[in-house]
C-alpha cells in the first residue's frame, strides 16, 4: 500500500533535524509519491493563490476519502477563479464532507492554506530532488531580480547606463494575471500583500488593457514610511490609502516563471512606459522615469553629477545604475547596481602619507584641504586607488603635492573642534587629467 500524504506530513511535523526531513522527502521520491509532491508544489508555490482566506477544520471522523483527481478539480476551479465566493465555500465544505478527518485536516486543508506546518520550504524540497536527479519534483521558488552595491562593482560603472532614483518604500511585485482576471501582489520573498486594495482594484480596471499576464515590478511608497510598514501586514484597520506604486519594471508572466526575461532593459522600460497612458487615470499608480547616460564620455559624466544632486535635492534614497541591454534575471545581478548619494569636491593635496601593512613603503593616503560650500574641509584620502597608483604617487611625490583632486564622498561631516571632513572618501582623479591617466 503506498504511503498517504497525511502520514509523510506527519513524520515531517515529528523530526525537527533537517536531515530527517530530507531522508523522510527522500524515500516518498524512491516511492514515487506523484500525487505528494504535486500537492507540495500547489502548496509551496507562491504565485498559486486560491483565492480564499479561512478553510474549515474537519472535527467529525467521518467521510469515504476524497480522490486527488477530485481535489485537484477544486484547486483548478480555485485558481482559476472559475469558482469563487458562496460556490468556492460550499465546493470546498462538500470536499471536507467527502474527506476523512485525518486526510482533510492533515493534507488537503493545509494545501489549500498555503502551508504544511511541517518545516519543508520549496529550498528544500528542491535541494532533495536534485540529489535523487528528480526534476520532476521540483518546486517553483519566487524570486526577483536584486541590486548589487555599486561600491563593490565600480568598474562597471561605465558606458551607457539608464539611471533611476532609488525609491524608499516596500518592494511589491505585482502579477497581473489576464486568464483569472485578477491581480496579486507579492513581496521580493513571495509574501502576499494584501493591505494595498485600492491599488488592485484600480489595476484590475486595466486587465484588458494589457492583453496577457505580466508582472510588474516595483515599489510601494508613501508620505511616510514608518507609518506604510507599520500597515503592510495589518490585519485590521489598515489605514494605506495614500500608497502608490511606483514601477520601474515589467515582463510577462510567462517569462517571469522561468526566471529570465527576452528582452532588454531598455525595451522592457520602455514597454512599461507605453503603459503609462492607460494607468495614469488610476491615481496610484506611477512610472518610474529613467535617464540614460554615456559614463564614458564627458558630458554622460556631467549628466550623472547632476542626475545624482537631483536625487540627494529631491530627498531619494539614492539612484539605480541599470545595463540596458540586460534581461531581467530572478535573482541578485549585478546588471542593477544601487548606489548611495555621493557629493563631489575639489580639494588640493598638502601632504603625502605613508601606508601601513601591504601599503607600507608606498602611498598610503593623500592629506587634502579645501572649501566648499563655505566650509573648510580637511580630510585624509585613503580609498580608490590602485597598487599601481599607490607605487607611482609615492615615487613621484613632488609632482603629486600642490595638485588639485577631484574626491567622492557620502557626505561633508563637522568633527567635534567645528571642523569639517568628509565621510568615506574616495579619491577619483586629478583635475583637468583624463580619468585613469597617470602622472
Amino acid at each position: 500500500m503506498r504511503t498517504q500524504p497525511q502520514y509523510i506530513i506527519s513524520q515531517l511535523e515529528i523530526h525537527n533535524s533537517r536531515l530527517d526531513k530530507e531522508a523522510i522527502l527522500e524515500s516518498a521520491m524512491v516511492e514515487d509519491l506523484d500525487e505528494f509532491f504535486d500537492g507540495l508544489r500547489l502548496c509551496l508555490d507562491k504565485l498559486v493563490t486560491f483565492g480564499v482566506k479561512e478553510v474549515p477544520v474537519k472535527d467529525v471522523d467521518e467521510g469515504q476519502g476524497l480522490a486527488w483527481e477530485a481535489f485537484c478539480e477544486l484547486t483548478a476551479g480555485l485558481i482559476k477563479r472559475s469558482i469563487t465566493g458562496h460556490a468556492a465555500r460550499d465546493a470546498i465544505k462538500l470536499s471536507m464532507d467527502i474527506a476523512t478527518q485525518e486526510q482533510w485536516n492533515g493534507w488537503y486543508r493545509r494545501i489549500l492554506q498555503k502551508d504544511l506546518k511541517c518545516g519543508v520550504s520549496e529550498k528544500t524540497v528542491n535541494k532533495v530532488a536534485k540529489k535523487m536527479k528528480r526534476p520532476e519534483y521540483h518546486v517553483p521558488v519566487f524570486e526577483c531580480m536584486l541590486a548589487h552595491d555599486s561600491a563593490n562593482h565600480e568598474k562597471k560603472v561605465t558606458g551607457v547606463k539608464l539611471l533611476e532614483p532609488k525609491l524608499d518604500g516596500v518592494r511589491c511585485i505585482t502579477v497581473i494575471d489576464y486568464e483569472a482576471r485578477e491581480v496579486k501582489q507579492f513581496t521580493r520573498n513571495g509574501k502576499p500583500l494584501e493591505n494595498f486594495k485600492h491599488i488592485t482594484d484600480a489595476l484590475e480596471k486595466c486587465i484588458d488593457d494589457f492583453g496577457r499576464s505580466y508582472v510588474l515590478d516595483g515599489e510601494v511608497v508613501s508620505n511616510d514610511f514608518q507609518s506604510l510598514m507599520k500597515q503592510v501586514h495589518r490585519k485590521k484597520d489598515v489605514q494605506a490609502d495614500d500608497a502608490k506604486l511606483c514601477l520601474f519594471d515589467a515582463l510577462p508572466l510567462v517569462e517571469f516563471k522561468t526566471g529570465v526575461s527576452i528582452m532588454g532593459q531598455r525595451r522592457r522600460s520602455n514597454m512599461l512606459k507605453s503603459f503609462g497612458k492607460m494607468l495614469e487615470d488610476t491615481g496610484c499608480v506611477e512610472i518610474v522615469p529613467y535617464t540614460e547616460v554615456d559614463l564614458d564620455t564627458m558630458v554622460g559624466e556631467v549628466e550623472y553629477k547632476d542626475y545624482n544632486a537631483w536625487a540627494i535635492e529631491q530627498g531619494y534614497e539614492g539612484i539605480m545604475i541599470k545595463d540596458p541591454d540586460a534581461v531581467y534575471e530572478c535573482k541578485r545581478s549585478a546588471s542593477w547596481l544601487k548606489q548611495k548619494p555621493f557629493i563631489e569636491v575639489s580639494l588640493q593635496v598638502i601632504a603625502i602619507e605613508e601606508g601601513t601593512g601591504r601599503n607600507q613603503g608606498r602611498l598610503g593616503a593623500l592629506i587634502c584641504e579645501g572649501t566648499d560650500d563655505g566650509k573648510e574641509i580637511r580630510v585624509n584620502v585613503g580609498s580608490g586607488f590602485t597598487d599601481e597608483d599607490r607605487d607611482s604617487f609615492w615615487a613621484d611625490q613632488d609632482s603629486v603635492v600642490n595638485q588639485i583632486v577631484e574626491v567622492r564622498a557620502d557626505a561633508i561631516t563637522r568633527n567635534q573642534d567645528g571642523s569639517y571632513s568628509l565621510r568615506f572618501p574616495r579619491f577619483l582623479r586629478f583635475r583637468g587629467f583624463k580619468a585613469y591617466e597617470k602622472i
